[in-house]
């Protein structure tokens, strides 16, 4: 049964009881010498801002239960913005504009959004491309010039500044109250907009104080800005990196570890690809951090190599790296410490048992089934299959979210109805089960190749060629069609590795297909492409290799007759 819940009655709790801890530090440029400068807010100040924003919005004629488009750089005014959004029961809509042009305003108008809150640029986009934001009644402007909105945000905080006004109450939301949309990365496909209730986001608190242990008066390295969202309301202080969101790859990471040394970070939540660059940096220049207990890493398979590097190198005795699992859909879903996927697991993954995940969460129950593209309305026990057999990975949960928004076929695609209250998520992954309960992540489902001789699998199957010194990173794709494609494995060689005539290209290629030989999951594998250049990622981790570009540019080759000047 619903009970009345708001996320940001966290906000208000943490303020009464800790007024002046830093609530959120944010980078404010650079002094002549390059040392970080900032802006820091007290969770009292900026509980503050949440009440004056909210009051603001109200007289504004903000209601609940209206959806919100925001186009707001990340800082203090986003998670402001978004809590008195929340205050108000209203619903904050996120989309990240790296995605591009075309799917973001196809996500624009699947939200349907009452209001636009956003930067000029997104109010120029709007009045250029109308069609998209044809539902948005009214629109306030973030910065100046103030005439291309209908107000401007600043004008609406010293209003909701006024001296005597009451802190601004709660919106009557209940657990089963639509909380907030946020889109999912595209990395398969068109984003898709994930509808999250305000119960959701109260299960996904208690599991990551409980079980994550992320607990009050801890500091937060941001490098996942969604999950920022959730410190206020956990009582702990959010640092916003000095990075570009949409650039993991590109971080400096001199700057990450200034903001861990400055501030104390214990916590720190973000894609491999930015420690990759992180770890290397602390190596070569003998630093390590005391202050951070724990590093969080997901949105793509972690190398136990890297695991291992943090731990070793970086992280002081004790320190913690863990590996969780989860999408936008449900997260986070398993628990896997690294230590374990060091000492236990590594081995077996490189040499292609995938990418250990470990063991599901309390309350969330993960189960493995047989593979098919097609929908699949209610739910059978035999459907599930054996422990070791790969299949789709499939949860459910309390944290996890039952609908896309205004997409009721991908919905009925990716949900499973159990009875008459329970649902299934269906999380396009595939993997298996070991002897021990532990979760193995074998690639997207998207991603198989379905051969005349069986079907590959993403992960199992680079794992064995990235070995290899001179690659970066390989992708498997499939070219023909299922049951009758052709596995080809295209490498991103190291700088300075690529072969540069027909002599090194076969050279090359002979020891990766001998690495292959080696595994019997990897010999059917024959063809190999180079890839001229750093592979396609996704924008939101730049971790998540997007095989269907890869798969188009082989098929281009392919068209074209190129394969034996690719291979030998």
């Amino acid at each position: 049964m619903p009970i009345f819940y708001n996320v940001s009655s966290g906000l208000t709790e943490c303020a009464a009881r800790a007024p002046y801890r830093p609530g959120i530090i944010f980078p404010a440029g650079r002094d002549l010498a390059g040392r970080s400068k900032f802006t820091q807010f007290s969770f009292q100040q900026l509980e503050a801002e949440v009440n004056a924003y909210a009051h603001g919005l109200h007289d504004f004629g903000v209601q609940m239960g209206e959806r919100v488009l925001l186009m707001v750089r990340p800082g203090v005014e986003l998670i402001a913005v978004t809590f008195a959004l929340v205050r108000l029961g209203a619903v904050p809509v996120i989309i990240d504009p790296g995605m591009g042009r075309r799917a973001f305003l196809q996500c624009v108008a699947e939200t349907e959004p009452a209001l636009l809150i956003g930067i000029p640029l997104a109010h120029v986009l709007r009045r250029l491309v109308p069609r998209p934001f044809a539902t948005v009644r009214r629109s306030i402007v973030v910065g100046e010039p103030t005439w291309l909105g209908d107000t401007a945000l600043a004008a609406l905080r010293r209003e909701g500044c006024a001296q005597g006004r009451d802190p601004f109450p709660c919106a009557p939301t209940t657990t089963e109250s639509e909380a907030a949309v946020a889109f999912t990365s595209g990395s398969t496909g068109v984003p898709k907009g994930v509808v999250y209730l305000h119960g959701m986001f109260q299960a996904q608190i208690a599991l990551m104080r409980d079980e994550l242990h992320i607990k009050e008066g801890e500091v937060d390295l941001a490098l996942l800005y969604i999950f920022a969202m959730f410190n206020p309301a956990l009582g702990v202080t959010t640092v916003i990196p000095d990075m570009d969101p949409t650039k993991s790859a590109q971080v400096n990471p001199a700057h990450i570890v200034e903001a861990i040394l400055t501030h104390g970070v214990t916590n720190a939540f973000g894609s491999p690809t930015i420690w990759k660059r992180v770890v290397p940096y602390c190596q070569e220049r003998g630093i390590r951090l005391p202050s951070l207990r724990r590093v969080l890493m997901a949105s793509a398979p972690v190398p136990p190599s890297l695991v291992r590097a943090l731990l070793e190198d970086v992280l002081s005795p004790g320190a913690s790296v863990n590996t969780p699992f989860g999408a936008t859909e449900a997260m986070p879903l398993t628990f896997m410490d690294g230590r374990e996927l060091v000492e236990e697991t590594a081995a077996r993954s490189a040499n292609g048992g995938g990418t250990c995940v470990g063991r599901p969460l309390p309350g969330i129950t993960l189960r493995v089934i047989r593979i098919t593209d097609e929908a699949i309305p209610t739910w059978d026990e035999s459907l599930v299959l054996p422990q070791g057999a790969i299949g789709e990975i499939v949860v459910k949960g309390p944290v996890v979210t039952r609908t896309y928004l205004n997409r009721p076929q991908k919905t009925a695609e990716a949900k499973i109805q159990e009875g008459e209250d329970t649902l299934w998520h269906r999380m396009g992954d595939v993997g298996y089960f070991d002897a021990e309960g532990r979760l193995w992540f074998c690639g997207r489902k998207a991603h198989r190749v379905e051969t005349t001789q069986g079907t590959l699998f993403p992960v199992p199957c680079e794992s064995i060629f990235n070995q290899h010194s001179d690659v970066v990173r390989t992708a498997l794709v499939g070219a023909g069609p299922r049951g009758r494609q052709i596995p080809i494995l295209v490498v991103e060689p190291l700088p300075g590795k690529a072969p540069r005539s027909n002599a090194e290209r076969v050279r090359f290629t002979e020891d990766l297909l001998a690495l292959g030989a080696a595994h019997a999951h990897t010999r059917t594998i024959g063809e190999v492409f180079f890839y001229p250049g750093i592979f396609p990622t996704d924008i939101r981790h730049n971790a998540k290799i997007q095989r269907e570009k890869l798969a188009e540019w082989v098929g281009r080759i392919v068209g074209k007759g190129e394969v034996e000047g690719q291979r030998r």
